[in-house]
């Protein structure tokens, strides 16, 4: 027996990105400095980036954009083509990694020949840990009349997993034994957080007592806490910017009701004779008992998430009063 069907389903069909951005520098650029169009960029590689600025100098050449990851306050470079990939772009990205100490490299275009994602995967493989080098493609799709909606496909990326095992690796040759516990603690962290599909988006798991989170501002982030001598795991909210004094205040201010977002009493530390100031959380656990360490896990994502959604959402709306702007 047939049975039919009454409702029509649409074809999608991919939009030539010329018809939309006339131009690199005048029209994509521009269009992906935007907030929300850089936040879904930052989506695909895992990353909270903040704008620098567009068409940095470097030289007699300007990177299209220039980010922070505002994890950790390290910079992005950005470049764009509209086109196959070709020697000349290849060459500009190499010479802004350089000249602006980038850690993170980031290639979009129209497509990726074989010659230049084999490329990038060899600067991967070869170059330091920290340096880190993605090829995207960026495609245009709508369906029927609908407008062109973009999507970013990434062509070529680090391989965290190798990268991780051989970090894990070294830590147990050459490292102290709260190192090796904080290295092999931080991956099964970020391990967790995959699996369980959270929205954080955690960076390269190192060997330092925190692991750090970005809150799509380089005013301030969060960090994850491993205190291994007094058991206890925690997150912080650390300002770190040069006015981290008057955000601090104003935080406080709204203590009451950022307590009960979090769902917990803070402790609150200004800390009047440093640069930073923190809000932090602590839990006793045993840390080096790894039968417990998912149940550790769990609470420093809920805390995370909690700490994301409420001060992401306080940095969003003030942001340019917190720069004093």
């Amino acid at each position: 027996m047939l049975i039919k069907m009454d409702k029509k389903l649409g074809r999608i069909e991919q939009v030539d990105l010329r018809s939309i951005w006339t131009s690199e520098s005048r029209d994509f650029t521009p269009w992906l400095a935007q907030e929300e169009n850089l936040a879904e960029l930052g989506a695909t590689l895992g990353i909270d980036l903040e704008l620098e600025a567009q068409e940095k100098e470097v030289g007699p050449f300007s990177a299209d954009l220039l980010c922070k990851n505002t994890a950790d306050e390290s910079w992005v470079v950005i470049e764009n083509q509209l086109e196959k990939t070709d020697h000349k772009h290849f060459g500009q990205l190499l010479t802004y990694a350089a000249g602006l100490k980038a850690v993170t490299i980031v290639w979009i275009c129209a497509e990726f020949s074989e010659e230049h994602r084999a490329a990038l995967d060899w600067l991967n493989q070869m170059t330091v840990e920290s340096v880190r080098f993605f090829g995207l493609e960026i495609k245009l799709w709508r369906i029927g009349d609908s407008p062109a909606a973009p999507r970013f496909n990434i062509i070529s990326q680090p391989n965290d997993w190798e990268n991780n095992v051989r970090d894990v690796a070294i830590a147990s040759e050459r490292s102290r034994p709260s190192e090796i516990l904080r290295m092999k603690y931080w991956t099964a962290f970020r391990n967790f957080l995959q699996e369980n599909k959270s929205k954080l988006r955690p960076q390269k798991p190192g060997k330092n007592h925190w692991y750090s989170f970005g809150i799509g501002t380089s005013l301030a982030h969060l960090s994850a806490l491993l205190i291994a001598k007094e058991d206890k795991i925690g997150v912080e909210l650390c300002i770190n910017s040069d006015n981290a004094k008057f955000i601090y205040g104003e935080l406080f201010k709204q203590k009451n009701e950022i307590e009960v977002k979090t769902g917990a009493a803070l402790e609150w530390k200004e800390l009047p004779d440093k640069k930073t100031s923190r809000v932090l959380l602590y839990k006793s656990v045993q840390t080096d008992n790894e039968r417990t360490w998912s149940e550790q896990f769990a609470w420093l994502q809920n805390t995370l998430e909690k700490f994301d959604q409420t001060f992401r959402s306080i940095f969003t709306n003030r942001g340019l009063e917190f720069r004093g702007l």
